[in-house]
């Protein structure tokens, strides 16, 4: 198995079988340190630099949040427009990231630019960590995912997953891929103009993942394991901040998971995920049943990026 450290985080297509058991197994030894509010001196003499052109509150504090667990520091940038990265100089990609290169040890980026931490991993001697990329991907929320439902379920292998939302999202290409490296079937269900592209579909095929897609929830919700949901009322995330502007309208109810449909459709055991935030797909009374474990998934992020910033700065193998 390769080596964690120094490695860029880019994409969950970059990553093996074996690798996904490995970050677990170190989220699940680190977790005790966020579970019980405690602070390690594991990376004491290491920088965190966040890198955030598009609004965040989980990814950017959790990766902060995960730094500072273990002892680090941060310092770093959450609004483009306050730097001249995104003032009247526009500053390239490249040129701010051989700049912040000498700020920190490891650059967590997000941006509106599909592939921006790609480019910026090209120039950056210090490894750069994907915080989501438009369109593209958003490894570290799939990495997340997948160790709570590790952490609940035991198991990753033999799941049925239900994705319902906007496929065009980074979580979803993310899950994908991901699951591409498990015996997992998965179901899409979404609107139809946010369905797989073609395109997507046919890279999915060339990955072995098995998969399906419905029109209604109501069509997999029954055999569904895990349910992952994501909004299908979506701001643009090709844009650097994308505004609300008087009503943006609500979630048909194809792709919404009220308390009703879970007590009578779905399995008792059945989790159900999302990364945050929501419109009204999951309403509030969903909060308290037996299914949700999106507060838990919030916890897990920290543990994640703890696991994640332990091996790419190799303070872990």
């Amino acid at each position: 198995m390769r080596s964690f450290a120094g490695r860029d985080i880019l994409s969950l297509k970059d990553f093996e079988r074996q690798e996904f058991f490995r970050v677990f197994e170190i989220a699940e030894r680190l977790e005790p340190i966020a579970r019980e509010r405690q602070m390690s001196d594991l990376l004491h003499n290491k920088i965190l630099v966040t890198a955030f052109y598009q609004p965040s509150t989980r990814t950017r504090l959790a990766h902060e949040s995960a730094m500072l667990r273990l002892g680090g520091k941060v310092t770093g940038f959450s609004d483009a427009k306050m730097t001249r990265a995104g003032d009247f100089y526009q500053e390239s990609i490249k040129d701010t990231v051989k700049m912040l290169e000498f700020y920190g040890d490891v650059i967590v980026m997000r941006h509106f630019q599909q592939g921006a931490p790609h480019e910026a991993a090209k120039w950056s001697s210090v490894p750069i960590i994907n915080g989501g990329d438009g369109w593209g991907e958003h490894p570290t929320q799939i990495l997340t995912d997948f160790y709570t439902v590790m952490r609940e379920k035991g198991r990753i292998d033999g799941l049925k997953w239900l994705a319902v939302g906007d496929m065009r999202m980074r979580t979803m290409h993310s899950l994908a891929y991901g699951l591409s490296q498990f015996d997992c079937p998965i179901t899409f269900v979404s609107p139809p103009d946010m369905s797989l592209t073609d395109e997507m579909k046919d890279d999915l095929k060339n990955y072995s993942l098995n998969f399906r897609e419905a029109e209604h929830v109501e069509q997999a919700i029954a055999d569904a394991d895990v349910i992952l949901v994501e909004p299908v009322v979506q701001p643009d995330y090709t844009k650097s901040r994308d505004e609300r502007s008087g009503d943006v309208g609500g979630t048909p109810a194809n792709y919404k998971i009220t308390r009703e449909l879970l007590a009578t459709k779905a399995k008792s055991d059945a989790i159900l995920l999302h990364s945050l935030p929501r419109m009204d797909e999951i309403p509030a009374d969903v909060d308290i049943t037996r299914w949700s474990r999106y507060w838990q998934e919030a916890f897990n992020g920290v543990v994640m990026r703890m696991a994640l910033l332990a091996l790419v700065l190799g303070k872990m193998e």
